[in-house]
């Protein structure tokens, strides 16, 4: 397990250093670039393509991703990766009139995206929005009573300083929830699940988003990810106690959850 970073610790612009995009190794410098083109290219398909992509599976998985997530009235929640609002929208109705929730993503599009749903949907109220690096919050240590990010975890650069990030911005007591796809467990179900996110999941891009390319990455970036055990190591050594996950779907995703004592 690489040593932990410091939250403060510059990211090496070395060129020689290099991570992953996909099945490609890229210049650690120029990932988050890249990210950031996948997804403003997406935003504005992203929840048409989840519903084609999962047949709709991706709203009971987020449904039980905040109903188990312990979060309560007064509460003040913040969403990592928020996307167009899904998870935002559900915190919102269970923090009540004294709690709140921040909506923050890195990706500026995707934001607006987020933003312009939910007021359309008449949601504003206890929302926030902010544009944050998941690695670099620009939070004071301790504000958070819930942190939770879903489906974005696997697209940030150095995972171990986000996971380290999101235990600094938690009060004592609090909790971190991570809902991410993982690795399937099921032979049978991972060579469906396989032949699904390389063969269809590129021609339903082309097809409804004019995109292959972007939807490829999702999903070699989805193999790229931790699977459980690792994800939950590296929890532990962020700082998080009581580490633990769920799997749903036979493991296509895994709910994660770590606690800051």
């Amino acid at each position: 397990m690489p040593c932990m970073k410091r939250p403060d610790e510059p990211r090496s612009t070395d060129p020689h250093d290099t991570t992953h995009f996909g099945f490609r190794d890229v210049p650690i410098a120029q990932k988050q670039k890249l990210v950031g083109q996948v997804f403003s290219s997406v935003a504005h398909n992203y929840d048409l393509m989840n519903d084609l992509m999962s047949f709709g599976i991706h709203r009971l998985w987020k449904r039980y991703f905040v109903g188990t997530s312990g979060v309560k009235r007064g509460d003040r929640v913040l969403d990592l990766a928020g996307g167009t609002g899904d998870i935002a929208a559900l915190l919102q109705d269970r923090v009540g009139d004294s709690g709140s929730v921040v909506l923050g993503d890195i990706n500026g599009e995707m934001l607006r995206v987020g933003r312009d749903r939910l007021t359309n949907r008449g949601l504003v109220r206890r929302l926030e929005y902010t544009q944050v690096n998941a690695e670099a919050l620009p939070f004071p240590d301790q504000s958070f009573d819930l942190v939770t990010i879903a489906f974005g975890l696997r697209n940030v650069t150095d995972k171990q300083r986000a996971l380290s990030e999101m235990h600094r911005v938690l009060k004592i007591g609090g909790r971190a929830l991570v809902l991410e796809f993982s690795e399937v467990r099921n032979e049978t179900l991972r060579k469906v699940y396989d032949l699904h996110s390389f063969h269809v999941l590129p021609r339903l891009g082309q097809l409804f988003a004019g995109d292959a390319d972007s939807y490829q990455y999702l999903a070699e970036s989805i193999r790229k990810h931790p699977p459980q055990e690792s994800l939950r190591s590296m929890m532990q050594e962020a700082g998080f106690a009581r580490c633990d996950y769920r799997n749903l779907t036979g493991g296509i995703v895994a709910i994660h959850s770590g606690h800051r004592v």
